[in-house]
């Protein structure tokens, strides 16, 4: 059962396409959002509510890697394993975070604080190795700044995560002048 604040804020993604369905990611975006994740009673829940068949519904929640079919930690880190990071030692950080967190991929930490996962690439390469953990870049990564980083998100304190000035921190990137949509992390 949708509540009514998920119920406006859907209509308010639908508003902007010509057929209800058109909404399902923002839909399920929303309630991601408000749920955590998106379970099999939710996603049927979503699907009657727009009009389309669960499985539908199911092959697009499954596309896409930024819903998540099963609970995640309260903090998603998604490490980037493409070519450029695995050549400036992602395996170092990997090992790293599998060390400090005591998980591996697709993993979630007995206090549900992190649940680490793969992104295929982060478009930084210029600056790897980079992960994101939830919708903050963190670029120039090295096994002992990796730390510093998880331990302040331990901490409460991600906002001011270190003085190591080789670490890059992008929060979200500046919408560009002219642009009335945004990309969603």
């Amino acid at each position: 059962m949708l509540t009514d604040n998920e119920k406006a804020e859907i209509d308010h993604e639908i508003a902007k396409f010509p057929h209800k369905k058109n909404a399902c990611l923002d839909a399920l975006l929303v309630m991601q959002k408000h749920r955590g994740y998106i379970s099999d009673e939710t996603l049927t829940t979503v699907a009657e509510y727009l009009e389309m068949s669960a499985a539908e519904l199911d092959g697009i929640a499954t596309f896409y890697n930024l819903i998540y079919r099963k609970p995640v930690g309260r903090s998603v880190i998604r490490l980037c394993d493409s070519v450029s990071c695995f050549i400036m030692g992602y395996d170092n950080i990997h090992a790293s975070i599998k060390g400090h967190l005591g998980i591996d991929w697709g993993e979630t930490s007995t206090d549900h604080q992190f649940t680490l996962l793969k992104a295929q690439c982060l478009g930084t390469c210029d600056k790897a190795p980079a992960m994101m953990i939830n919708d903050e870049l963190f670029t120039h990564l090295n096994q002992e700044n990796v730390i510093d980083i998880l331990q302040a998100y331990k901490e409460g304190k991600n906002h001011a995560v270190s003085s190591d000035p080789s670490i890059e921190k992008r929060r979200s990137a500046p919408e560009p002048q002219g642009v009335s949509s945004r990309t969603r992390l």
